[in-house]
């Protein structure tokens, strides 16, 4: 495996910086001829060839891209070829993992290894302090539900403290609400950590991972003990988007195949396939699937067609359907005149925002 740059702990923090550092280039490109061209596309086919999890789709890829070399010819900009290939690559089977990406500053050489440098743990640790181990907001909102949410996965043995303090803070709240609209993935050992907040003391088996390389699966269960105090027999609500995605899939997958929490928001984007970067040329390199996801449950995963949720809404009033929901099924299961009174006044509240939405909506 030739220039392989990021080792599969490091994962979730090469996609988050490799996007700042697309945006913030958004004005630097660079020309390219037919030359360059030809060695990215040789180098991408090989890593195909030799780590892509579908061998015979590897080779489908192969055929595909070399066919149109000729094609990339007319196109002169760096930054647009990278795109084009990244079509080409996930048309064959809708891959969304399976991108290339541009470079302007030059990539650095790297041999093969299995661990990450000191200095890439040290800017992975700055990152992960830095966005509280992906934990955005955490509160209370009115009728005693929390809402958590969460923009990424982390390290699951640094971020453990972290989660602990999120969940205890809405150990008392009558339902939770956890907020995924705005994640793209991360650590499967941090997805496996915090499900197993909402089981008890017995091991539930979530996912599995294969990787081709050495034909090996991954098993994630949940843990029967943890830091925090967990949330058990109590409403669990998801908002997704199609921006969710990767690990956050995932989490909404394990969870709404185990029925431990009701799905709200947009299909998500779709996206099964771990894998790692790789170095094709001094400014081009490739993310490509090296592993996939097994649901001990449905036997296969949500690559392509993501996670389905139970109630299909517009994301911007996903966060108000799930209130509603909450709030109308805690006001079924009191009895007290004064809390019924006002969540009832919380209920209409979100009824006639969500209808003012539609209503804009329709304008």
């Amino acid at each position: 495996m030739r220039n392989y740059i990021a080792t599969i702990g490091f994962i979730f923090i090469v996609i988050v910086i490799g996007n700042v550092t697309i945006v913030a280039q958004n004005q630097r490109d660079m020309n390219i001829g037919p030359e360059i061209q030809k060695a990215v596309v040789t180098q991408l086919v090989k890593d195909l060839d030799e780590s892509y999890v579908f061998p015979d789709v590897a080779k489908k890829l192969d055929k595909h891209l070399k066919s149109r070399l000729s094609d990339y010819s007319s196109i002169t900009s760096a930054r647009k070829f990278a795109e084009a290939l990244t079509k080409d690559l996930q048309s064959v089977n809708d891959d969304k993992h399976l991108r290339v990406r541009f470079s302007y500053d030059r990539l650095p050489d790297r041999k093969e290894r299995t661990s990450p440098s000191r200095e890439e743990e040290e800017r992975y640790f700055a990152f992960m302090k830095r966005v509280n181990y992906g934990f955005d907001s955490v509160k209370r909102l009115p009728g005693n539900v929390g809402y958590i949410e969460l923009r990424g996965f982390m390290n699951e043995k640094l971020g453990e403290n972290t989660v602990a303090a999120a969940m205890n803070f809405v150990s008392n709240t009558e339902a939770l609400i956890i907020d995924l609209r705005r994640n793209g993935g991360g650590s499967p050992k941090m997805v496996a950590l915090i499900c197993s907040y909402f089981f008890g003391d017995e091991k539930v088996h979530l996912n599995d991972l294969y990787w081709r390389k050495g034909n090996r699966t991954d098993e994630f269960w949940t843990q029967p003990k943890v830091k925090g105090t967990k949330y058990l027999e109590k409403d669990v609500y998801i908002l997704t988007s199609n921006r969710t995605f990767s690990g956050a899939e995932e989490f909404s997958y394990n969870l709404r195949n185990l029925n431990r929490a009701i799905i709200i928001g947009e299909t998500t984007g779709g996206g099964a396939h771990p894998g790692g970067s790789f170095r094709l040329h001094d400014h081009f390199s490739a993310f490509i699937s090296t592993g996939r996801a097994i649901s001990p449950i449905t036997k296969t995963n949500w690559e392509g067609t993501g996670v389905e949720p139970h109630f299909k809404v517009k994301k911007d009033i996903a966060l108000e359907t799930a209130q509603l929901k909450a709030l109308e099924k805690i006001h079924a299961s009191t009895d007290d005149p004064n809390l019924k009174r006002s969540i009832l006044n919380q209920i209409e509240g979100l009824k006639k925002k969500i209808n003012k939405f539609g209503e804009k909506k329709a304008d």
